[in-house]
């Protein structure tokens, strides 16, 4: 059974900051000016379920309108209950004039410990209680085992200024494994460009 504590998601989160720096620290070349092709944003919803952080990039450096990558981390630790998400996306943006429609579809992988406490009363007529731990949890669709994986859509709007700010996006993000299809889930974030 997967054991995620906090120590192990503070320290993906600090391999994933990392991450971003060195991915972010390739130097441009100064003679061009360069539009907007990263961001970083937090995203409630989304392909990270409760919610993520998250660094996007396009493949061409030099168009805003063509595809990319997205990848993010969220996580939580409440009590003996905590959830790791990654998710993990290819998109594809169309349009121009700061205005974007995004496509595009990945997998978000999941971990998690959920216990649940079970009351009742014992041979000798106590009343007992006992924290079991689950093999599956629920989070939009039912994840059965941790690890697991999580596909993902992405139909949405993006605001992605062409010489980089803020941006926002909000996207309706289908979700599916082998437990089944869930179509409505939405997402929306906040970030920067550069």
């Amino acid at each position: 059974m997967f054991n995620l504590e906090v120590t192990d998601m503070k320290k993906y989160f600090l391999a994933f900051l990392c991450l971003l720096t060195a991915h972010a620290g390739v130097t441009q070349n100064m003679d061009v000016e360069l539009p907007a092709t990263q961001s970083l944003f937090i995203e409630a919803g989304g392909a990270g379920l409760p919610y993520s952080f998250n660094y996007d990039f396009r493949f061409d450096k030099l168009n805003i309108d063509s595809w990319g990558m997205r990848i993010g981390v969220g996580a939580y630790a409440l009590n003996d209950d905590s959830f790791f998400s990654l998710p993990i996306q290819i998109t594809r943006l169309m349009g121009k004039n700061n205005h974007y429609f995004e496509i595009g579809g990945g997998i978000t992988i999941v971990a998690f410990k959920n216990t649940t406490e079970i009351c009742d009363f014992n041979s000798s007529g106590q009343f007992v209680c006992e924290a079991r731990q689950n093999a599956s949890t629920s989070y939009v669709i039912d994840i059965t085992g941790s690890p697991n994986v999580v596909g993902t859509l992405i139909f949405g709007y993006r605001r992605m200024p062409e010489n980089g700010g803020f941006t926002w996006r909000a996207n309706l993000n289908p979700l599916f494994n082998s437990s089944g299809f869930w179509p409505l889930w939405l997402g929306v974030g906040l970030g920067y460009a550069f």
